[in-house]
């Protein structure tokens, strides 16, 4: 893979040790590109960082409303989270409004990425199961689509035997979930999954490679609503409104998503992916905005998606300290010592330089 410009320096004292390229687009509603820095039409895999996009047939099809899930259920279902209490009990209470158990969900499992959860969890002598995978609330949203189908237009919800019927298999491309999930990705980014290339993302979802120019598009719409149906941009409005009412529920503790969006509430909506990709919805600019680094390190896309932001939007001074604090992160050894930090490279600062 051919390397874009260099967006991040890896600072030891004050040397430079390392250094991550990549590529940026910002775009507009309209479909204009705003910025680009390196190719922005390469398709790569979003992963993660479209979760929202992949929640729509929850919330625009209806099965939010019938279900009666809350802020938190909703951001969850946005989710790629820690794993922490509060993320499991939420994913457990999603999937009891749809009338099934853990067993429904197909992500897999993993201990929670979060490490005080993961000990006191073990110190329990208890194991983790689905609820605890990153991906369990996009997941459970997943479900209560299917309970949704299940219920074929009857009033009341049906039994969690005909949601488990009909959930089965809803990480297959064919199943109608899945269908569903695929229209939502094409009407926000104009591309047709059927021409992308696809690949299996960890929690066993197909996975489409799309440019980034295509990414932020997608954003920008998720940010204003133009561009998509009436249903649809109803439901990007809901979620980016259930995301800066729970930011907990869309990453957790010390977690980037979470932080910048309990600073910057609904100014911003942002969702790590995976492999070094991050999107953001910038609402009151219209814009969107797509990073991928090339070596995929995630702690630079931060660094890169945070010097956008603070770019970008005019902030007040708590705002400023943290976007500058996770625009330029400080590194420390095992004692606690300074030894060095991320910053900004000059590609990336002269392309958002006034003028």
């Amino acid at each position: 893979m051919a390397n874009g410009p260099v967006l991040v320096e890896v600072l030891r004292g004050d040397a430079v040790e390392s250094a991550h390229s990549g590529a940026v687009a910002v775009v507009d509603a309209r479909g204009t590109l705003r910025l680009a820095i390196g190719d922005v039409d390469r398709p790569v895999f979003p992963r993660s960082a479209v979760k929202v996009l992949q929640a729509l047939p929850l919330v625009a099809g209806g099965a939010a409303d019938r279900l009666g899930l809350d802020d938190a259920e909703l951001a969850l279902a946005c989710a790629s989270h820690n794993g922490e209490p509060a993320h499991a009990a939420t994913a457990a209470a999603m999937l009891a409004k749809a009338g099934v158990g853990v067993d429904a969900l197909e992500c897999g499992t993993h201990w929670p990425m979060h490490e005080a959860s993961a000990r006191a969890l073990a110190a329990a002598g208890a194991v983790p199961d689905a609820r605890h995978n990153n991906c369990s609330g996009k997941h459970a949203g997943f479900v209560c689509v299917a309970c949704l189908l299940a219920a074929g237009g009857a009033p009341g919800r049906p039994d969690g035997d005909a949601v488990r019927r009909r959930a089965a298999g809803y990480v297959r491309p064919d199943h109608p979930v899945m269908r569903e999930v695929a229209a939502a990705l094409q009407a926000a980014t104009g591309v047709d999954p059927a021409r992308a290339p696809v690949g299996t993302d960890g929690c066993s979802i197909p996975t489409w490679a799309l440019p980034l120019r295509a990414l932020a598009l997608a954003f920008a719409r998720v940010g204003t609503g133009q561009g998509l149906d009436a249903d649809r941009a109803r439901a990007v409005q809901r979620l980016r409104r259930a995301v800066a009412a729970a930011p907990f529920m869309v990453a957790g503790s010390g977690r980037f998503d979470t932080r910048l969006m309990e600073a910057l509430g609904e100014r911003v909506f942002c969702k790590v992916g995976a492999e070094g990709v991050y999107t953001a919805a910038l609402p009151e600019l219209g814009l969107g905005v797509a990073v991928k680094v090339d070596d995929g390190q995630a702690r630079a896309a931060e660094v890169v998606m945070a010097t956008l932001v603070g770019a970008l939007l005019p902030l007040d001074a708590p705002a400023r300290a943290v976007v500058d604090g996770l625009a330029a992160p400080v590194l420390r050894n095992w004692n606690g010592l300074e030894v060095g930090r991320l910053r900004a490279a000059a590609p990336l600062r002269s392309a958002l330089a006034p003028g």
